[in-house]
């Protein structure tokens, strides 16, 4: 019994993980690699669902292993694909008021930021578009939080760009 309940927690690991990174792959329209992880990841689940059905021992600890084997697999596959998954961000950032500062800094730290002149409810400020690598978000944001104390900050992942500069 502990074997079995071993081989359906690691394989559920394996089978979660897979689907995490096929997901990720999809909406970035890796099409070819997200369908053949996608067939090896059903064929994982079909694999471990046959063996924890067919046994004969009716045990909660068969269900805790299918369940954790889930959980854990769901964390390992959000790590591997922040690790391993390359993508890009689009960085808002409205200042909390026109901030040359700012903006240079940024410059002098290899960003490219385009700056527009934004007027919020208590004044003119900026909003600055900067297209950066998605290892370089924590950088970023320490970086305009040193020089703006309220930086308001929106993040999206990008799906396409052409022309321009990323750090």
């Amino acid at each position: 019994m502990l074997i079995l309940c071993l081989q359906i927690f690691f394989a559920r690991i394996l089978d979660v993980s897979l689907g995490t990174i096929r997901t990720i792959l999809t909406v970035k329209e890796k099409k070819l690699i997200a369908a053949i992880i996608g067939f090896i990841e059903a064929t994982v689940w079909f694999i471990v669902v046959q063996e924890a059905l067919n046994t004969s021992t009716t045990s909660l600890w068969i269900v805790f292993s299918y369940a954790g084997g889930f959980a854990f697999g769901t964390y390992i596959g959000s790590f591997i694909s922040t690790k391993f998954i390359k993508g890009s961000l689009n960085v808002q950032i409205i200042t909390s008021s026109k901030n040359e500062q700012l903006v240079k800094q940024l410059r002098q730290e290899g960003y490219a930021v385009s700056v527009i002149d934004a007027r919020g409810k208590d004044g003119n400020k900026y909003l600055l578009l900067v297209e950066i690598d998605k290892k370089n978000l924590t950088k970023l944001q320490k970086l305009v939080h040193k020089l703006d104390n309220k930086p308001f900050i929106i993040v999206d992942d990008t799906k396409y760009v052409q022309n321009g500069f990323i750090k």
